[in-house]
């Protein structure tokens, strides 16, 4: 199928909202390592894919994904030997308080759940976002996601988001980095203390631990 007719099937029958990279998309049909190849044979490094830490097609992943795919594909409400030899190799990992896993299908359920487990723990509801933020496609993370709704097409910052500029020492608010981090932590307990004051405490702060929208900060 020519390039030509995947757009025109696209343009057809994907959603707007989809978008596409570059003014002439690529048609990626395979990938290895670090390398995405197009319809032609090109090679391009890629800088996108977050998802892929180990490289694409690593034949362990592979064969791993191959051979479970080939015996069973559940869900976590049945015992397992491989869930418990899996969560037990996971949570050695960290300290001990930080031993409770749930196993979520990606990025976006992830923040979904983490919010839902601070609104619950603190029966509060606002959440402290940074600016620039960008933490996925479920509601509640477009909800806390400047990049999202301060973004084109955006509806504008939820009530119960408050945001607070994005701690970049380049070009943000605080660019002496002698003082940054603590001029920004004070900007911080500055929007708490406000929230407090106006019998609105946060639920949660939420910020990635590297900016990627924000540019990687």
């Amino acid at each position: 199928m020519r390039d030509e007719e995947i757009l025109a099937i696209r343009k057809r029958h994907f959603g707007r909202g989809l978008s596409l990279s570059y003014r002439q998309p690529l048609t990626i049909v395979r990938a290895e390592g670090q390398y995405l190849y197009d319809s032609s044979g090109k090679r391009f490094l890629d800088c996108i894919n977050n998802v892929c830490h180990v490289g694409h097609c690593h034949p362990h992943v592979v064969k791993a994904i191959s051979d479970q795919t080939a015996r069973l594909n559940t869900n976590t409400r049945f015992l397992h030997p491989l869930l418990a030899e899996y969560v037990t190799q996971l949570a050695a990992r960290f300290p001990e308080p930080l031993k409770v896993i749930y196993l979520v299908n990606s990025g976006s359920e992830a923040t979904d759940l983490a919010l839902r487990l601070a609104k619950c723990y603190s029966g509060a509801n606002d959440v402290i976002a940074l600016e620039g933020a960008y933490h996925g496609h479920t509601q509640a993370a477009l909800d806390v996601s400047h990049y999202k709704f301060a973004g084109p097409g955006g509806a504008g910052c939820p009530s119960a988001t408050h945001v607070v500029p994005m701690p970049c020492t380049y070009r943000g608010e605080y660019r002496d980095k002698s003082c940054a981090g603590a001029e920004y932590s004070t900007k911080v307990v500055e929007k708490i203390a406000e929230m407090m004051a106006n019998d609105n405490p946060p639920a949660a702060f939420i910020a990635e631990s590297l900016l990627s929208v924000g540019g990687q900060v």
